[in-house]
């Protein structure tokens, strides 16, 4: 079985999955392209419905109002702060998805692990909504 860099880009190109994803992946598969794929299919599907799920749970506590911002985090530094009013603004363009695109790719651009949170305007914070 010889794995080549052309099927390891391959399967990346069909997936969105990184280098190590998709090399380890064709060795599973020994080689086949079209094997590797149907192996990583259901894995990237989870993903996306687990940052589908956790931008519901964010647009919930948005509508229950009282929300000043949306945090994500990654080994505890804060890559994204985004306060709620950029999505009323967004809303009266008329650009009231973009908010809610922004949060779900930077979600899947950071993968799991990263930690979601919603500071209320009192400062109380709502923790669990982290995507695993």
């Amino acid at each position: 079985m010889q794995i080549t860099l052309e099927a390891v880009e391959k399967v990346m190109e069909l997936t969105g999955v990184d280098y190590a994803g998709a090399k380890e992946a064709l060795v599973k598969a020994d080689g086949n392209v079209d094997e590797a794929v149907k192996l990583i299919t259901p894995r990237v599907q989870e993903g996306n419905d687990k940052v589908k799920e956790t931008v519901e749970k964010i647009k919930a506590k948005v509508k229950e109002g009282n929300v000043d911002k949306v945090q994500i985090s990654k080994d505890g530094e804060i890559v994204l702060s985004l306060p709620v009013n950029i999505g009323i603004i967004g809303g009266i363009v008329g650009l009231a998805a973009a908010p809610w695109a922004f949060i779900a790719a930077s979600i899947a651009t950071l993968g799991f692990g990263c930690k979601v949170e919603i500071v209320k305007k009192d400062g109380n914070r709502v923790k669990n909504l982290s995507v695993e």
